[in-house]
């Protein structure tokens, strides 16, 4: 299993297939394998392209920092960049899904030169967590001896997520402590590159995504009839519209 050093934090990635490169970044308490393997990314992707998966830090088998100085998204953009440069990729696609469509957006607007086109997955311009009351409460269950003691039903649900798979409940805590802020619209007004956005028409994880497919010049916004927020990554309905549309950037 290949790592690399991310200026002192080990990513662990997975690099399937051959052709253009797609860097894959997957959701919050997900893992490359989670969000992309179980669902038949990897194998629908690595048959045309070169695929490029990074366990984002925190998750997965990358390293599990427990300061949220360690986090934010231009820090977990970086690792992405970073892991490009290693491989020698100069330009890439790029998709993301929920977190990680927000990490797509920070590089989308901070590095636009590193991307020939986006798909943004599960987003929204508020993307569910905007509420600090919210994200105060996710972080305390995080941290919680006793599950039995969460009051909040959006923290537990966080927290059931979290449980299902090998995370580390400390780590994502102070992911979610990282300092963020909204995305700039004018920084999204000025984007060049073809973007597409996918959402379920029953995401209630997020706001509505059309506000955010407006600011972005010439974004498509394509909804899945009667997906939600963990259904949609393996509709097939999904995969289809990307794969068109990677296909259209790639000429």
């Amino acid at each position: 299993m290949p790592f690399f050093d991310s200026a002192g934090i080990k990513i662990h990635y997975y690099d399937a297939g051959s052709g253009a490169a797609v860097v894959l970044v997957h959701g919050f308490a997900s893992t490359v394998d989670h969000n992309w393997g179980g669902t038949g990314w990897m194998a629908a992707l690595s048959q045309q392209y070169r695929v490029i998966a990074p366990d984002v830090r925190g998750h997965g088998l990358s390293d599990k920092p427990h300061a949220p100085t360690a986090y934010g998204y231009a820090s977990m953009g970086a690792d992405v960049t970073r892991l490009m440069d290693h491989l020698g990729i100069e330009r890439a696609l790029l998709m993301g899904y929920s977190m990680g469509a927000s990490i797509a957006i920070e590089l989308m607007v901070s590095r636009p030169e590193r991307f020939r086109a986006i798909v943004l997955g599960g987003i929204a311009y508020d993307d569910g967590l905007e509420d600090q009351a919210d994200r105060d409460a996710i972080a305390a269950a995080y941290r919680a001896d006793d599950p039995a003691t969460i009051k909040s039903p959006v923290a537990k649900a966080y927290r059931r997520f979290a449980e299902s798979m090998p995370n580390d409940l400390k780590a994502l805590a102070a992911l979610i402590d990282a300092e963020r802020s909204p995305f700039d619209p004018a920084k999204l007004a000025a984007v060049r590159m073809p973007v597409l956005i996918v959402v379920g028409t029953e995401d209630n994880a997020i706001g509505d995504p059309e506000p955010l497919a407006k600011m972005i010049p010439g974004a498509r916004l394509v909804m899945l009839e009667g997906r939600d927020h963990m259904t949609a990554p393996a509709d097939q309905r999904f995969k289809d519209v990307v794969l068109e549309f990677l296909g259209a950037a790639r000429l």
